[in-house]
C-alpha cells in the first residue's frame, strides 16, 4: 500500500501571530516554524497504516524553504520519503489554490490513501482534504477518529451530532484525522540520522505542471481589507466579599452577559 500525508509548517501554536503590512498575510517570518500540530497525528496514522499493512509512506508539503525541516521531521518519525513543493509563486495561495496545487502533485503517483490533519493552525478552515479528494475524484473520509483498511476498502469512525458515524469508501481515498485517533511518536536519534539520507523531492511550479495563474496571492478568491492590533488586556475587577460577594460575582457575571 502507498500512503501520502500531506503536513504543513506553521507558526509556532503559542506564538504571537502577526499580518503583513500591505498584503494582510500571516507574517511566518516572526514566529518560529513547526509542523502543524493535528498533521503529527495524520503522519502517526499513515505509518501505523504502513507499518500494519506494508509498502510506503511519502510525506508531501507545500510551503517556504524553511518548510523542509517539517518534512524532515516527518521522515524522522518514520515516513520513507518527501515531496516539498516549494516556489515564489504560490505564497499567499488560498484553500482553492493550494487544493489545486496539492492535487496536481499527489495525481498520477498511484497513492492509495492520502491522509490529511483534520485543519491547521494557522487557517482553521477544514476545507482543503475534501477539496483535494474533489479535485482529485476520489471519496473523502472527514474527521476520522479511527482508521481501518480491508482489501480495497478504507472505512472510518468519526463522531456526529448524532452519535457516531462509520463511513467506508473504495480505495484510493483522501482521509483526514482528529486528535484523538492516536498519539504522535516522537523522531529518535535513529530516526533523525535516517531522515538525512531519506529522498526528498523538491518540485516547483513548472515542475508539477501547474498554472501559475491559478496560485498565490493573485490568484486568491479573498482578500484582507483592513487589520488591527488585538487590544491589550483590560485591568480586572476585584470583588471584594463583604459578606455579599456571591451576589456581587452574580451581578458581574449578569451585565457581562456571561449568565
Amino acid at each position: 500500500m502507498k500512503v501520502a500525508v500531506c503536513v504543513k509548517q506553521v507558526p509556532d501554536t503559542w506564538a504571537e501571530k502577526r499580518l503583513r503590512e500591505g498584503d494582510g498575510l500571516l507574517d511566518r517570518e516572526s514566529a518560529e516554524g513547526v509542523m502543524n500540530e493535528l498533521d503529527e497525528y495524520a503522519v502517526e496514522e499513515a505509518l501505523r497504516l504502513g507499518e500494519a499493512h506494508g509498502g510506503e509512506v511519502v510525506v508531501v508539503s507545500m510551503g517556504p524553504a524553511r518548510a523542509a525541516e517539517t518534512v524532515r521531521k516527518a521522515l524522522s518519525m518514520g515516513a520513507d520519503a518527501g515531496i516539498h513543493l516549494v516556489d515564489d509563486g504560490l505564497a499567499g495561495s488560498d484553500a482553492l489554490a493550494t487544493s489545486y496545487a496539492l492535487a496536481e502533485v499527489l495525481k498520477d503517483r498511484g497513492f492509495d490513501l492520502v491522509v490529511f490533519g483534520s485543519e491547521s493552525t494557522d487557517a482553521r478552515m477544514s476545507v482543503v482534504p475534501a477539496m483535494v479528494a474533489a479535485r482529485l475524484g476520489v471519496a473523502q473520509l472527514t474527521y476520522a477518529q479511527k482508521v481501518e483498511v480491508s482489501g480495497s476498502q478504507v472505512t472510518v469512525e468519526r463522531v456526529s451530532e448524532s452519535g457516531f458515524d462509520t463511513v467506508t469508501g473504495a480505495m484510493p481515498a483522501v482521509v483526514s484525522v482528529v486528535e484523538k485517533i492516536n498519539e504522535p511518536r516522537y523522531p529518535s536519534f535513529k530516526g533523525i540520522m535516517a531522515a538525512k539520507k531519506k529522498p526528498v523531492e523538491t518540485v516547483s511550479i513548472a515542475d508539477a505542471g501547474l498554472d501559475a495563474a491559478r496560485v498565490g496571492l493573485g490568484a486568491a478568491a479573498t482578500a484582507v481589507v483592513d487589520f488591527a492590533a488585538r487590544p491589550p488586556k483590560a485591568a480586572g475587577v476585584t470583588v471584594t466579599d463583604e459578606g455579599d460577594g456571591g451576589v456581587k460575582i452574580a451581578d458581574f457575571l449578569s451585565e457581562n452577559k456571561f449568565i
